[in-house]
């Protein structure tokens, strides 16, 4: 038997377990967990498939799900606080506000809004957005922050990875020149290579050009 197909029935169960802690979170009575605990149940059942994808094992999705409850996220009164504010600040302007399945607050800022073609230069629309955004976190010295810029397929791998990052560190700049601690922020960029839509269109492409904003409060 090869390599391949003797770690792949580990690795089917270490995922199906993992998946099977997640979902448990809801069956079982989360109603009495603090939100420390549930960002740590729900950090454990991430970090196991993370870490069976990555160690290609059982033993992987150990280390992951160990990694994932040390680094759980907690959904407090002041992370709900946040995000009704940034509904707010982007009712309308197709910015998507949502809470992940980890407990940090994702802002998705399509292209029209964000960055004009081709370029890293942030538009006039967007800076109202990260003025809320980057409000009261000076006092939240528990936040962090993770920026990911995407592209869509125009172009080469090289400059949609450049652009990408690009994109992401001028957005970084302006939290910073607002007050949020840069130490505190991780940018990454994508280029076109976690695409959301079809990039065969030009409406996909569109969707594709984003920016990616995570806040994320540690218990």
């Amino acid at each position: 038997m090869s390599n391949k197909q003797t770690l792949g029935r580990p690795l089917v169960l270490a995922i199906g377990a993992a998946a099977i802690m997640v979902a448990g979170c809801a069956d079982m009575n989360m109603g009495n967990m603090s939100q420390t605990q549930k960002g740590t149940a729900i950090g454990a059942g991430v970090g196991a498939l993370a870490g069976a994808a990555i160690g290609g094992d059982t033993r992987g999705a150990v280390v992951g799900g160990l990694l994932g409850a040390a680094g759980g996220y907690v959904w407090s009164r002041h992370m709900q606080d946040k995000k009704v504010a940034m509904e707010r600040a982007t009712a309308g302007s197709g910015v998507q506000v949502s809470q992940t399945p980890d407990n940090q607050l994702k802002l998705n800022i399509p292209s029209d809004i964000s960055f004009d073609t081709g370029r890293a230069d942030i538009k006039p629309n967007l800076r109202p957005i990260l003025d809320q955004f980057a409000s009261g976190l000076s006092t939240q010295p528990n936040t962090e922050v993770r920026i990911i810029g995407h592209t869509d397929s125009t172009g080469s791998d090289a400059l949609n990875d450049r652009l990408s990052v690009q994109r992401a560190e001028a957005a970084k700049q302006y939290l910073a020149a607002r007050g949020v601690d840069p130490n505190r922020v991780v940018i990454a960029g994508r280029g076109e290579r976690e695409p959301i839509a079809d990039n065969s269109t030009e409406a996909g492409r569109a969707r594709n050009r984003r920016v990616e904003i995570y806040l994320g409060e540690r218990g």
